[in-house]
């Protein structure tokens, strides 16, 4: 007997040969007849349950017509959403009218109104997770040249990650409304916030003032050269962040950042253990080569362990994998939202990571790819990114060290794709070579005076801010424990460009 007869004989008479997608039309029917008989039944539901959770297309249109009513203030009842429902299409013998007055008359109480929302939405996931599972094992047989596995592999998991932060999985047109009232939800959160910031604090006061924080979905480039402290800088934010999480429990039960936030570290530079002793010096005051080399007193030892203890229950997450491609970094960073939270990634920094290096591809084009993925990502998981970034040698030409943005290493893309670019800038470095080996010197008291200066202070360079000002904020840098803090002298004013 061949497979096809063999498939025939397993297929019962009367069988039907499909499967209908999860659905619960009495639950969508009871819902919106409690909502229609008493409003507050759908403030019940109105934070998870969407439209487009519903099956049935026309209980999509009443649910929808009837949250606009009820968010107008008005009262949302058979007769007043009528109107803005199609007159002429019919529900088996009745109009779409007598429907509705009908799902008022057979309404329940509105007390179970929540478990029919919860059955709804559940679902709706349900139906995506089908969606996605089908389009999986499609991809899976075709096999098509642009979607290898490990492509497949993650942009499945984006799509899975998706849904779980969101209940949906296919993005589409936000209305108005819905983004005016996300702007207001922001402008009241900053209202309520420690120092009034729109986004999250770095902990450098100057700095903030002039960014309103770090904000949600940006992509904050921190560039420099070698020896500027680029890396210092985003150490000393990142510790700073997770070290004043305050975390805020929501009415799910999941836990969201009141002050701080968790931070993802990619650390493809340095090793995590490197890092953390940036971070123990600059919290101990203990000279981090001293550390290294064991040049310590007792003293100093107890304090390393006092703070290694406090250190360790802080939000700060390392991944030190060295030559990461953007695709990995992404699913890592989904990966550590969905598992621990995220409020901030940190990226050391652009030039080490790898793109896909698709054929003939040049390092500008792998770069481009780079900065664009960040982006996205940091639009995906609605979190700020810090990713920094090399200059090019032609700084060191010129006279004038201050970097520009046309000094961005290997890419214009780097300047276009971020939000903020910003230059860290120590004129200490270049003034301290530029040193006469004679004392005697006659330039050597003006060199002295011009070192005076400038020594323990670096210029934060905001070349570039999507939402604020540019201009330049001086900080006070400490070398020997690799930190940045606000200068103590008021007679540094920062410089505003416009």
């Amino acid at each position: 007997m061949n497979e096809a007869a063999r498939k025939l004989e397993m297929v019962k008479p009367g069988e039907p040969q499909y499967r209908e997608a999860p659905n619960n039309v009495e639950a969508e029917q009871a819902l919106l007849g409690a909502i229609l008989m008493n409003n507050d039944a759908f403030y019940r539901v109105s934070d998870f349950l969407k439209p487009a959770h519903f099956y049935e297309g026309l209980h999509r249109k009443i649910f929808e017509v009837a949250g606009d009513i009820i968010r107008m203030g008005k009262t949302a009842n058979p007769v007043t959403i009528k109107t803005f429902l199609s007159a002429d299409d019919r529900v088996g013998d009745m109009t779409v009218a007598q429907y509705v007055a009908r799902l008022a008359v057979e309404a329940v109480s509105i007390i179970n109104a929540e478990d029919y929302g919860r059955a709804i939405y559940d679902l709706a996931l349900r139906r995506a997770l089908i969606g996605i599972g089908e389009e999986v094992v499609n991809i899976a047989y075709d096999a098509p040249l642009d979607m290898p596995p490990q492509k497949q592999i993650e942009d499945t998991e984006r799509r899975l990650f998706e849904l779980a932060e969101n209940g949906r999985y296919d993005g589409g047109f936000q209305s108005f409304n819905d983004a005016v009232a996300l702007a207001i939800d922001m402008a009241g959160a900053a209202f309520e916030r420690d120092g009034h910031l729109s986004g999250i604090s770095t902990g450098i006061v100057s700095l903030d003032s002039k960014m309103g924080g770090l904000q949600r979905s940006d992509l904050i480039v921190l560039a420099g050269r070698p020896g500027m402290g680029k890396t210092s800088l985003a150490t000393n934010i990142a510790y700073n962040i997770a070290a004043s999480y305050e975390p805020e429990v929501m009415p799910d039960g999941s836990f969201k950042a009141k002050n701080g936030g968790v931070v993802g570290f990619y650390s493809l530079e340095m090793s995590a253990e490197q890092l953390a002793t940036r971070i123990i010096s600059e919290q101990t005051e203990v000279s981090s080569s001293k550390i290294r080399r064991g040049d310590i007193t007792e003293a100093d030892f107890e304090k390393l362990v006092a703070c290694s203890q406090m250190m360790q229950k802080v939000p700060l997450f390392i991944d030190q994998t060295g030559g990461i491609s953007i695709a990995q970094l992404a699913a890592r960073a989904r990966r550590l939202k969905r598992q621990r939270g995220l409020d901030v990634l940190v990226v050391d920094y652009i030039q080490l990571m790898t793109g896909a290096k698709k054929s003939g591809e040049n390092r500008v084009q792998e770069i481009t790819e780079i900065t664009t993925g960040l982006k996205a990502l940091g639009k995906e998981l609605n979190v700020p990114i810090i990713a920094l970034s090399q200059l090019s040698r032609q700084v060191e030409s010129r006279d004038d060290k201050r970097p520009q943005l046309s000094d961005l290493r290997e890419s214009g893309s780097i300047e276009q794709d971020a939000d903020v670019v910003l230059f860290v800038f120590r004129e200490e470095y270049y003034v301290k070579n530029q040193e006469p080996r004679d004392i005697g010197d006659p330039k050597y008291p003006e060199w002295e005076a011009l070192m005076d200066k400038v020594k323990g202070t670096a210029d934060v360079i905001i070349a570039k801010q999507r939402h604020g000002p540019t201009g330049t904020v001086k900080l006070a840098f400490q070398a020997e424990y690799t930190r940045f803090t606000d200068l103590a002298d008021s007679s540094f004013l920062q410089y505003e460009e416009h």
